[in-house]
């Protein structure tokens, strides 16, 4: 909690040599070496552990979440797997296969899963939602109804209120009853907003402060490319199309996609050694960082990465640009946005649950947005030419030509199965793993026309801020 990482590893180290047995211990020990970033030496603990618990579906699950967060969505399949053959009755068991099965690319069986969830747990609302958006509901097979009747009987405030209003909105917006679905996903963003202490004015105050730290000094003495052969960063806000270019990046056989690791993150806590928000943010820009991208780089190739280029696509890395740009100067960063109004539509539309806090108000997705749009102005102003811009909408119109600008940004050469992610058999685990299995549709692009009088205030904001052409 502290973000001293080493000193955990180290008592977890002499706590399971008092305890070699102790599969608690063992399971502490590669959490704690993923948190140091070596994950070698997590995944050969996890793979040993996953042997002797073949037979305890719990602790199969444990094994599991580790896998997930080293991004081995296949490895945490077979236990989700195993777990649901050894007991096919547990609800949580195989709630947690159905999302690894979204991962791997096996959405029949993730709805096969879903499905016996809901015929056990009726009332996990959760899981509607999460069903619901495993393919396009029609009219003649829908669970409109069912949902309608149970919402009727959920109480303001609940906090099933808001899967439910999720759910219903993603049915309602499938059948084209636009009002309707708007008016389901108020209720149930509403529903989450006031549950939570969320403030955006801190995140808005961050972004602020990170500009003031990394100004034309910090950037003056950086270091030139010599080439770009490493580290790809995809960034930018959730739901933007990240996902998308990962993909067609990812389809080259010269790159690995690492997914939505935190390994950039978490070598900076190491490296300051401190977790405390507003210390690590005074300190960030006095990091050496030369220290911080050899340490980044050994982290990930700790995973067991054999691509001479392996991608990075966390969103909120689009905060670390500076320290990227200093730290790595060899990495290629391709920042992917999208229409502001869309953009702040389409995470309004996601149910992130705690990920995004921001994205369950307008007004607050207006704040957040205006300032990132700030914060990626200036990063372009510091480091000019070391940022790509993909726009989503000039990608799904002209997909060859902006993907071998992609290509070539990243100084690699091109390669014609980059047309064809939706080919690629790679696990995916972010909101878009649904549709990035399937070729470029233009269905999302101006969808935000549809609700256009429910979006007003929002489009007031943003024009005021001048974030770009609406």
């Amino acid at each position: 909690m502290q973000g001293r990482f080493d000193d955990m590893l180290k008592l977890v180290e002499t706590a399971l040599s008092r305890e070699p047995g102790s599969i608690s211990l063992q399971l502490q020990f590669a959490g704690a070496c993923q948190f140091c970033g070596q994950h070698d030496r997590a995944l050969t603990q996890l793979a040993t552990v996953q042997q002797a618990v073949h037979d305890d579906a719990a602790l199969l699950q444990n094994v599991a979440q580790l896998y997930v967060r080293a991004g081995k969505h296949e490895d945490a399949h077979r236990c989700y797997l195993r777990a649901v053959t050894l007991d096919g009755d547990n609800p949580q068991y195989l709630n947690n296969l159905a999302s690894s099965s979204i991962a791997v690319g096996d959405l029949q069986q993730a709805e096969e899963m879903y499905s016996r969830v809901i015929a056990r747990r009726p009332k996990n609302f959760e899981v509607w939602y999460n069903r619901s958006t495993l393919r396009k509901q029609t009219e003649d097979r829908n669970n409109v109804r069912t949902l309608e009747k149970a919402l009727k009987k959920i109480r303001p405030g609940d906090a099933r209120e808001t899967p439910l209003c999720y759910a219903l909105a993603k049915e309602y917006d499938d059948l084209g009853k636009d009002k309707r679905s708007f008016s389901a996903l108020k209720r149930g963003a509403d529903s989450y907003r006031r549950r939570t202490q969320y403030d955006v004015q801190l995140d808005v105050a961050l972004m602020q402060r990170i500009a003031e730290l990394f100004d034309q000094n910090y950037a003056a003495n950086t270091k030139a490319a010599v080439e770009r052969r490493g580290p790809i960063f995809v960034l930018g806000l959730p739901r933007s199309g990240s996902t998308l270019v990962d993909r067609i990046l990812g389809s080259h056989s010269s790159v690995e996609s690492m997914g939505e690791i935190t390994d950039f993150a978490l070598t900076l806590n190491r490296v300051a050694n401190t977790a405390d928000r507003q210390k690590l943010l005074e300190m960030c820009a006095r990091i050496d960082p030369d220290q911080l991208g050899q340490r980044y780089i050994r982290s990930v190739r700790s995973y067991g990465v054999d691509a001479p280029c392996f991608i990075d696509k966390t969103p909120v890395n689009f905060l670390y640009i500076g320290l990227i740009a200093k730290a790595l100067p060899g990495a290629s960063i391709v920042h992917v946005r999208r229409h502001p109004v869309d953009s702040c539509l389409s995470m309004y539309r996601a149910l992130f649950r705690e990920g995004y806090p921001f994205s369950y108000d307008l007004d607050d997705l207006a704040e957040y947005y205006i300032a990132y749009h700030e914060l990626m102005q200036h990063w372009h102003t510091l480091f000019p030419g070391v940022v790509l811009d993909v726009g989503y909408e000039d990608l799904v119109e002209n997909q060859e030509h902006v993907s071998r600008e992609i290509i070539a940004h990243c100084g690699i050469e091109w390669q014609p199965e980059c047309l064809n992610f939706d080919k690629n058999t790679a696990p995916v685990a972010t909101a878009s793993a649904v549709q990035v299995r399937a070729p470029i549709y233009r269905d999302a692009l101006a969808r935000w026309r549809r609700f256009e009088t429910q979006l007003a205030p929002l489009i007031e904001r943003l024009t005021k801020a001048g974030t770009g052409s609406l």
